[in-house]
């Protein structure tokens, strides 16, 4: 039995009043909320219903009737398209504003608690160009906006997958996020695989060679090349870095991965270096880190300082202080306070992060930290608060999903004078300061704009032992 696909009604003349928290626009229709992708408070829109729920209903814009003032004209020609960038079409002062009360909204109405200070948004000087890593994927087949079935083009395509479509790469021609290099040595690579013939990956049929380039740079204008193919062909591997490194001596590591399975994931395997030196090092102040093609580095170089300053600011550290810097991560934030207080113990459920952090420590000579790896709710126990000590400061800067309530409940036990929470998403930073509010008032919160022309952004809370 063939089911009929529910048609969905399309509405005329609607007035688009807001953001929401995932970068989509907001309109009413007859008290329903409606979100509409790539759409401005302020816009006249037609639009057609894709999703009805009962208390919401999402659509697509079918025309711009009468745009609103706080539009621009978005860089990117592939934008509305590649998912990148949702707020191109929105000015950047705009952005931060919405941004900003995104992160007011989201602690009132979710955390329900009063915050002594909201401290402005610190925006981005660089708000294009500003990445410092991006992966690109090969596909043998590019994704057509007009599809032809009769006559299909199947282009290679070396870019981003479309949002929601898993086999679906849109061939990128320049993206406006990252350095200029970055847009001319996928250019460069695509050319001469297409030239030499390379088979490009097959996602549904798990084929052909080339699969993934992830490229990433340091502030000094290093950069480094990791190439994911599906089997080792020297002789290929040979001749293309060759013929890349001499195109782009700016490139100081040459690498590659092996990746045969059936998922892109690919920092648990084996990465050969091919040419040049094995990672990056980058420099905050006066520390250095290692960062390696598997490493975890926060992708916006300038704005990670200052997320790291205003972190640091936060703490307000005393050299008597025992510190615990959880979700540690490479050990940046960690090495970053430790000379400031008695001892810090970072705590990362990623073994190889710790690895990095280790390592860190010793090229910075940094002998007051110590580092764990595992799941945090089971290493933050009572057995590490007697070897080291209650925490008289917790940093905590956990992942999109915030921290495990056993992970709060333990917090609330130790109750140290002061926690700073660094979080990348408002929603569940919110939820975690709800379950903390019995013991600790907010002083004050900082959001940092790290991700320019997207709906994210970053923010630092101060919470103080009542």
């Amino acid at each position: 039995m063939r089911f009929k696909k529910k048609k969905y009604p399309a509405l005329e003349q609607i007035e688009v009043s807001g953001i929401a928290s995932e970068g989509k626009a907001i309109a009413k229709h007859e008290g329903k909320v409606i979100f509409i992708p790539y759409a401005a408070p302020g816009d006249i829109v037609n639009v057609q219903i894709t999703k009805q729920k009962t208390s919401f209903s999402e659509a697509r814009m079918t025309e711009l009737v009468k745009p609103s003032d706080l539009r621009v004209t978005p860089q990117c020609s592939h934008f509305t398209k590649c998912g990148g960038c949702k707020w191109q079409h929105v000015g950047y002062d705009t952005q931060l504003e919405f941004k900003a009360a995104q992160v007011k909204n989201d602690l009132q109405r979710i955390a329900k608690v009063e915050v002594g200070n909201y401290l402005p948004i610190e925006g981005c000087k660089q708000n294009f160009n500003y990445r410092n890593k991006v992966e690109f994927t090969f596909s043998n087949k590019a994704w057509e906006e007009f599809f032809d079935k009769e006559n299909p083009k199947r282009l290679p395509a070396l870019g981003f997958h479309i949002p929601g479509m898993f086999d679906k790469v849109l061939d990128i021609d320049h993206c406006y996020l990252i350095p200029e290099t970055a847009n001319k040595i996928r250019t460069a690579l695509k050319d001469y695989s297409v030239d030499k013939g390379f088979d490009f990956f097959d996602i549904r049929q798990q084929s052909g060679w080339l699969r993934n380039v992830v490229i990433r740079n340091n502030s000094k204008n290093e950069w480094l090349v990791v190439l994911i193919v599906t089997a080792d062909h020297s002789d290929d591997l040979k001749g293309l870095f060759a013929h890349m490194s001499n195109l782009f001596p700016e490139v100081v590591s040459w690498n590659y991965v092996v990746n045969a399975k059936q998922n892109d994931t690919w920092t648990d395997l084996t990465v050969h270096n091919a040419i040049g030196q094995a990672y990056l090092t980058e420099q905050f102040e006066n520390l250095k880190f290692k960062i390696r093609p598997q490493s975890f580095f926060q992708t916006n170089t300038d704005q990670a300082l200052r997320l790291y300053q205003i972190t640091r600011e936060f703490a307000d550290l005393q050299p008597h202080e025992n510190v615990y810097d959880l979700y540690t991560g490479t050990g940046t934030i960690a090495l970053f306070v430790a000379a400031m207080c008695k001892q810090v113990v970072g705590i990362e459920y990623v073994d190889a992060a710790i690895l990095d952090a280790k390592d860190n420590a010793i090229v910075n000579q940094v002998d007051n930290v110590h580092f764990y790896a595992g799941d945090m709710k089971l290493v933050l126990n009572d057995e590490l608060i007697a070897k080291h000590g209650a925490p008289d400061v917790i940093i905590t800067d956990p992942p999109r999903d915030g921290m495990h309530p056993d992970v709060v409940h333990k917090i609330i036990a130790l109750k140290p004078q002061r926690i700073v929470y660094v979080s990348c998403n408002t929603a569940t930073q919110a939820r975690d300061i709800a379950l903390l509010s019995e013991l600790y008032d907010v002083v004050k919160v900082q959001p940092v704009d790290m991700f320019p022309h997207t709906h994210h952004v970053e923010n630092v809370a101060l919470l103080s032992l009542k």
